[in-house]
């Protein structure tokens, strides 16, 4: 029989499950606090419970733990950047971010990506396999464990398409804010998506309080789907459509974000007809310099281009902010890092 991934558990499943085992109550919650709030690496590492119980838990679950394979550290920044091994052997990577309000944690939710979108390299290879709650749940844990800091906020805008692993990311999002683990305020919890319509019509109705960012990246859907092949299945109008509701549904004002490329979506053309485009959505801008990858012939826009692009923005009232570029040195885009150690 295979074993049941513990950390996945909601509370009161595991309370099912002690009970099932005919356990005391008492018992789930001090295996929750050893599992979310102490994150224990081992059933031998809860001391409270005897030993035969811990045996027990052994043969029963899984514990599920990310082991680091690399930490690279910018020399620039500090952002840290983390290449973790899942237990089947595949390798994800996570980074650390320190703002002055605080830790942020840009976590995968898929081993690769099959999106295809064209400057990213997450999606080289394409998808291998959707993480388990428990997986997305430890790449939090043990970057806090290891720096020994508290993280504040978490970004779901690492390796894959969060939206395209649904149901694992709404149990990820509910056991991070539940208030037996680490209590992190939906608000402070951002997930990212291409434009998954149907998706994103499903998570406004589910009564969160997230921050849904749209990778835009094109004011038409010709040059949107130059970068994007998702574009080919859902046109703007649709995913525009889709933003008015989540704001609607929701009250949480929409990121938009908007990767640069020289000579693609760079032009004052284009940002006229992004202010246009966005013109009735609730939300801001946030301008990305693309970062280039060897496989692609992409290249960043120029400083003074991506300032006059916000600047046109500005002058047609939408809210923009250029994004502080972060771990430059140390591959810090989605995708490099894995890939850079896949074809080694």
């Amino acid at each position: 029989m295979d074993r049941i991934d513990i950390k996945s558990l909601t509370f009161e499943e595991l309370s099912e499950q002690i009970h099932a085992m005919e356990l005391p109550a008492y018992r789930a919650g001090q295996i929750c606090q050893w599992l979310h709030e102490k994150q224990a690496v081992s059933f031998d590492e809860m001391t409270n419970l005897p030993a035969a119980l811990r045996s027990r838990l052994e043969e029963r679950f899984e514990l599920v733990v990310l082991k680091p394979v690399e930490v690279k550290i910018s020399a620039i920044d500090g952002t840290r950047k983390y290449l973790f091994a899942l237990p089947d052997g595949n390798v994800i990577e996570s980074v650390l971010m320190r703002y002055k309000h605080g830790n942020s944690v840009c976590i995968s939710s898929q081993v690769g990506c099959r999106m295809g979108c064209r400057f990213c390299a997450s999606t080289l290879d394409g998808l291998a396999r959707n993480l388990r709650p428990s997986e997305m749940l430890e790449q939090v844990y043990r970057i806090g464990r290891d720096t020994g800091e508290r993280v504040s906020n978490v970004v779901v805008m690492g390796s894959g398409e969060p939206l395209d692993n649904y149901d694992n990311l709404l149990r990820f999002i509910r056991l991070l804010t539940d208030e037996r683990g680490l209590n992190i305020s939906q608000r402070n919890i951002t997930v990212s998506t291409c434009g998954l319509v149907p998706q994103m019509l499903k998570l406004a109705e589910e009564d969160l309080q997230i921050t849904l960012a749209l990778s835009l990246h094109a004011s038409s859907d010709a040059t949107r789907r130059q970068l994007m092949p998702v574009a080919k299945r859902y046109p703007l109008s649709e995913v525009l459509d889709a933003c008015h509701t989540y704001f609607a549904k929701t009250g949480r004002r929409m990121t938009f974000e908007y990767s640069l490329v020289r000579g693609v979506n760079d032009s004052m053309e284009e940002a006229g007809a992004l202010a246009r485009l966005l013109k009735d959505q609730h939300g801001h801008v946030n301008l990305i310099p693309v970062n280039p990858i060897k496989e692609r012939d992409f290249v960043q826009s120029e400083r003074k281009t991506v300032e006059a692009f916000k600047n046109q923005l500005e002058k047609s009232g939408i809210n923009v902010t250029i994004r502080r570029e972060m771990g430059r040195d140390i591959h810090g885009a989605c995708g490099q890092l894995r890939r850079s150690y896949l074809m080694s």
